[in-house]
């Protein structure tokens, strides 16, 4: 990363060294205790270069809102192309080790949320506001002493918030909550029982991990190899008694299986050699209202809220009538 000076020469180098000082105190290796997870720790304690430790507080920023504070404050200005690096190298890193909570106010909010935010752990606040005084060292040894309960705390509650989905197998995978995961624990959990007697799940995506369910020994029994860098759907099944793949694509905001994203998963999935089902899930029929323009032919659509049905966009295959307007000698039905 490159910082640069936004109003003259960066300001707080002696709060900066201290408050790296602080992270190595904690536990923290060389690259979670240097001048970037420096100034994100005195982002989120909200303490300008002149502040006293004493008044530490414990304000929900964001990314964007840590990098305006540390511009604000310290005229050090990060460029917009570290976000990425200040999220990886030392905010996510906090929040694993406990000393960051995400998302404290809505513990439901979807992890890809541009209205994430992150907090000070309570603990680890009351702790540095001793830092220099006379009670720090003991301090320091109480918080030490009582991380690993701090962690497996946050833990437990970050689990609650995971939404459980039960595969039809009877297995049990967790997604993170919010986002379109409700809509794939819909689609795993009605659609396939309805549509895929004996379905096996073999992928499940999640924007908090990308290969949340991957079962690739079994994508390698079934002829697909699929590399790590694939733009993979939300959720493939295999439907042994058809031999059908069903792709499905969980939208809430975008990604329906248009024309482009049809012939994207029909080449990854080329070595499956029997046939690929395509589908569409949606929470309404409103929702699919707005993307009906955008729907590929040969796909089909399922809708959450009707979910003993199946929307075909399938031409002629399926032209005919239903056995509720066919009488025995051919009259109409009513």
């Amino acid at each position: 990363m490159n910082p640069t000076s936004s109003k003259g020469k960066p300001r707080g180098a002696r709060k900066l060294k201290e408050a790296m000082a602080i992270l190595r105190s904690m536990g923290f290796g060389p690259r979670q205790s240097n001048e970037v997870a420096g100034y994100v720790l005195l982002a989120l304690l909200d303490l300008g270069p002149y502040d006293d430790w004493t008044g530490a507080q414990d304000p929900l920023r964001g990314i964007t809102p840590i990098i305006d504070f540390v511009a604000n404050k310290y005229r050090l200005r990060y460029a917009p192309n570290t976000r990425e690096t200040i999220r990886d190298e030392a905010v996510k890193y906090f929040v694993e080790e406990g000393l960051l909570v995400k998302n404290p106010d809505d513990p439901n909010r979807p992890t890809n949320s541009g209205k994430t935010v992150y907090q000070i752990e309570p603990t680890a606040l009351r702790l540095c506001r001793t830092f220099k005084a006379p009670g720090w060292a003991a301090s320091l040894k109480r918080y030490s002493e009582s991380r690993d309960e701090i962690k497996r705390e946050l833990r437990r509650a970050r689990d609650i918030a995971r939404i459980p989905v039960r595969l039809p197998s009877g297995g049990e995978i967790t997604l993170s909550p919010g986002g379109q995961n409700p809509l794939i624990k819909s689609f795993i959990e009605n659609f396939c029982t309805r549509f895929i007697q004996g379905g096996v799940v073999l992928y499940v995506g999640d924007a908090e991990n990308k290969f949340q369910h991957f079962e690739a020994d079994y994508f390698k029994r079934l002829g697909v190899v699929i590399d790590s860098a694939a733009k993979m759907p939300d959720v493939v099944v295999y439907d042994p008694n058809r031999r059908w793949l069903v792709i499905g694509e969980a939208v809430t905001s975008a990604g329906v299986v248009d024309g482009k994203r049809r012939r994207e998963l029909k080449d990854l999935f080329s070595g499956f050699p029997s046939g690929l089902v395509f589908v569409t899930a949606f929470e309404t029929r409103d929702a699919m209202g707005r993307f009906l323009s955008q729907i590929s032919w040969e796909t089909e659509v399922w809708i959450a809220e009707a979910p003993d049905h199946v929307v075909h966009f399938n031409g002629e295959r399926f032209l005919g009538p239903y056995p509720d307007t066919i009488l025995a000698d051919g009259r109409k039905g009513k």
